[in-house]
């Protein structure tokens, strides 16, 4: 089932009941919980997202983006915290740039084309066509951000509990088929996969397995296991965002393992 609209809608609709699983993105899914949500992670998907700080072909270093308009996602998206903290390894402050908020990378990628921006975070495959296009990558994500938990699979926690059954059989399928996606011996397979799905080329889909892997920048889970060290990092920067109040909730709080231990998933 389609849910209209951003992330942060999936876990209002798995409240409501009009679905039993989701994928959703950690940073919304923990307030949810905090507001009372009955929602539990029972599977990681994506960890530690790599997002490519892009910017116009002139900018050939980070000191150039002093003074000048970045377009980043909402303060409370992933996004944001991991370039700000890149920008922060690199010497920029918040004070050094102004910022534009927006929504989604098509719209990022769309306001640094029309010249409005002069950087912007872009995740795959637009960062690697924007190389094609004469951009400059002036860094990664993953360079400031080694341990983080972007996005799990939620339940309702009752549901999951009463179809225990169901859920360790999703589980176990999720993780066949990241072991899948990371086997080198179906590089070409998932590759092809990639082009029929988004609609890449070729060579922009193995590009992206490349950035991934070649070395393994734990962008993806070995076989959909929940990283506690990587939700702990996202706690942590909500609370230095202010996006809650500290001291930080521990991590165990927002988990439940029995279905993975259940699925053999370590």
């Amino acid at each position: 089932m389609q849910i209209p609209g951003g992330t942060d809608k999936m876990v209002k609709a798995l409240d409501r009941g009009e679905i039993d699983l989701t994928q959703t993105a950690t940073p919304y899914f923990v307030q949810a919980v905090l507001a009372g949500s009955d929602a539990v992670a029972v599977a990681g998907e994506t960890a530690n997202p790599i997002y490519s700080l892009i910017a116009k072909p002139e900018i050939a270093t980070f000191a150039d983006l002093k003074g000048k308009q970045l377009g980043l996602s909402l303060p409370v998206d992933t996004i944001s915290i991991s370039t700000r903290k890149l920008l922060a390894l690199k010497g920029l402050n918040e004070a050094d740039y102004r910022v534009k908020e927006l929504v989604g990378t098509p719209v990022r990628f769309d306001c640094l084309k029309k010249g409005e921006c002069d950087a912007v975070p872009l995740g795959q495959p637009d960062d690697l066509i924007a190389i094609k296009q004469g951009y400059r990558r002036l860094g990664v994500s993953s360079e400031a951000v080694a341990a983080f938990q972007f996005e799990v699979v939620a339940a309702r926690r009752s549901w999951a509990q009463a179809n225990k059954d169901k859920v360790v059989r999703f589980v176990r399928a999720l993780a066949a088929a990241f072991r899948f996606i990371r086997d080198p011996a179906n590089r070409d397979e998932v590759a092809k996969s990639i082009v029929e799905l988004t609609g890449s080329t070729d060579d922009i889909a193995r590009e992206t397995l490349k950035l991934y892997f070649e070395p393994d920048r734990g962008v993806l889970p070995r076989e959909a296991e929940i990283s506690l060290q990587g939700l702990a990092q996202v706690i942590v920067f909500m609370t230095e965002g202010h996006m809650i109040e500290p001291p930080p909730p521990e991590p165990q709080r927002f988990v439940d393992l029995q279905y993975l231990q259940a699925a053999g998933v370590k």
